[in-house]
């Protein structure tokens, strides 16, 4: 895959390049209770497909189906994201190898790392970055 990138790079490229795309690739559990990236201001939503599903973290085998789908265009560049950019990094991975061009992983994911207080969302990530989401 092509690397990590840090949330705000990819919300520059996101801003930057029509044909980019975010791919949230957490579980329906994670995005009603932390939220989702907000891409409106961008004309934009994000792709929400799960890489496993909750509750026993099952891979789920119809992600590559499921991403070609929602993107069809294998040349358009996507960055994924999870809860802190573990099973980003393994999707985009995955989508790699199945002939998407140009795959990023946004490194500390929705929620980021825990501060000392075992708190996520205040040291890393998306939402740490203060950039656009919004609760479900």
């Amino acid at each position: 895959f092509a690397g990590d990138v840090t949330p705000q790079q990819a919300w520059e490229a996101l801003s930057n390049d029509p044909a980019a795309c975010l791919v949230d690739v957490r579980t329906h559990a994670e995005w009603l209770f932390s939220g989702l990236p907000e891409l409106g201001l961008l004309g934009k939503e994000a792709a929400t497909i799960s890489w496993k599903f909750y509750p026993n973290f099952d891979l789920n085998p119809q992600f590559i189906a499921q991403l070609e789908q929602a993107v069809p265009d294998k040349s358009a560049p996507l960055y994924f994201l999870c809860k802190t950019g573990g099973r980003s990094t393994d999707a985009a991975i995955a989508a790699t190898q199945a002939g998407y061009h140009a795959c990023y992983n946004i490194a500390g994911g929705f929620e980021g790392d825990m501060n000392h207080q075992r708190q996520r969302g205040k040291t890393s990530g998306w939402k740490a970055a203060n950039l656009p989401w919004f609760q479900a």
